[in-house]
C-alpha cells in the first residue's frame, strides 16, 4: 500500500515517462494485461492511455489493470493513468524513506 509521500514521488517520476499502454476499442483484454504485467516487472512504473474508442473509462481501465497485475493505481488524469508494482527481487525505483514519529 502506497502512502501519500510515495504516491507524490511516483507521480513526479511518471510526469516525464512515455505512455507505454494503450487501451483501445477492445478494452481490457488478456494481451493488454500480459503486456502491462511484463512492463511492470521491468520498470515498476508505467503510464497508460485510454483512447476515446475504448468502452471503459480511465478509472475503470486503471482499476481493472491494477487488479489483474497486482499493482496499484498511482494516478488517473484526463485520459491517462499510472500504475506501480514493486519488484521485490530487483527494485528499480527507490522510494523515499519514511520517518516514523
Amino acid at each position: 500500500m502506497l502512502i501519500s509521500k510515495h504516491r507524490a514521488f511516483l507521480k513526479s517520476l511518471a510526469h516525464d515517462a512515455d505512455t507505454v499502454l494503450m487501451v483501445g476499442k477492445s478494452g481490457i483484454i488478456d494481451t493488454l494485461i500480459a503486456q502491462a504485467d511484463g512492463v511492470l516487472e521491468a520498470r515498476e512504473l508505467i503510464k497508460g492511455k485510454v483512447l476515446e474508442s475504448s468502452p471503459v473509462t480511465v478509472k475503470e481501465a486503471a482499476e481493472r489493470l491494477a487488479q489483474a497485475t497486482r499493482s496499484e493505481v498511482v494516478q488517473t488524469i484526463g485520459r491517462k493513468f499510472v500504475l506501480f508494482r514493486r519488484n521485490n527481487e530487483k527494485p528499480v525505483i527507490e522510494l523515499p524513506k519514511v520517518r516514523r514519529k
